[in-house]
């Protein structure tokens, strides 16, 4: 089972509510916790897990040969990201824009096209003290792109666990649909704030679209108004859980911890949350 926790906007809370279920499920289930946020992963600050492996994160970019290539234009018109452009009858790459899908090269009539490796980040895996397998991905500073190492950082798990947690990308960008797509359910974490509804209803936009199942969990409950609540009683989209604002969960957070470890409350929570979700794929199992 895939569940993925995203956000419309950053500082939602979602890392907060994705480590708490993992660490609430655990070690009753065997766990895998993927951050997919790749550009300021920060899970690991609250799992704590002993990474024990690292390798480079490398795709392959095109590199022209111009004593082979004629020129057809092959490769440019079969790139969907636009990673090629022919001026003057001369083929350019642009490597930034590159996602080392390799269709140029198979679609090049002559061969005038090879691969080269470029190392666009790094992909990590450990353990925490919870048993939960922690991966995730960095992807570099000066890399734009981030969904290639979320493609990566998918495939590194070699496991099939009972539960797989997939901590999403903020925002509503294309690394959160390379890490959504084929979740069985989506946890959609919002603030009772203008700004909350506005990019909550960017992700619904996205799931309309994927028909994944999904439900919203409020965070800070009581800082705004009532604005995502009565805009969700319009939709089919269920409020599973209101994450009330205090103080103390504040300063537990800042310190470190995961929520279910400092407010036990939560852990009985979480699972009984893990229950719903579960109710909610089996009442709509069909593909996204």
């Amino acid at each position: 089972m895939k569940i993925a926790v995203a956000s419309g906007k950053g500082g939602t809370g979602k890392t907060m509510i994705a480590t708490s279920l993992a660490a609430s499920l655990a070690p009753g289930f065997v766990i895998h916790f993927l951050d997919c946020d790749v550009e300021a992963p920060n899970a690991h600050l609250f799992l704590n897990p002993e990474l024990t492996g690292i390798s480079p994160a490398v795709i392959a970019i095109p590199k022209i040969d111009p004593d082979l290539c004629i020129a057809c234009g092959k490769c440019v018109n079969v790139c969907q990201y636009h990673a090629l452009a022919m001026i003057q009858e001369k083929i350019l790459v642009f490597s930034q824009l590159c996602h080392g899908c390799g269709s140029c090269a198979l679609n090049c009539p002559v061969s005038a096209i090879s691969e080269e490796e470029k190392i666009i980040g790094t992909l990590h895996q450990g353990k925490t003290k919870h048993g939960i397998m922690h991966y995730v991905g960095k992807l570099t500073i000066s890399e734009p792109m981030a969904s290639p190492i979320i493609h990566k950082l998918r495939k590194l798990p070699q496991t099939n666990p009972d539960i797989t947690i997939l901590d999403a990308p903020p925002g509503a960008s294309c690394a959160v649909v390379s890490t959504v797509y084929d979740a069985d359910f989506i946890l959609l974490v919002t603030e009772p704030t203008p700004f909350g509804l506005h990019d909550l209803k960017q992700m619904l936009g996205i799931i309309s679209q994927i028909g994944i199942p999904a439900g919203v969990i409020i965070n800070r409950h009581g800082i705004g108004d009532k604005v995502v609540e009565t805009f969700l009683t319009q939709t089919s989209i269920p409020i599973m859980m209101k994450i009330p604002y205090k103080h103390e969960i504040a300063i537990g957070l800042a310190s470190g911890k995961v929520l279910t470890d400092f407010k036990p409350v939560y852990r009985r929570k979480f699972r009984a949350l893990f229950e719903i979700i579960k109710a909610h794929i089996i009442a709509d199992p069909g593909e996204p």
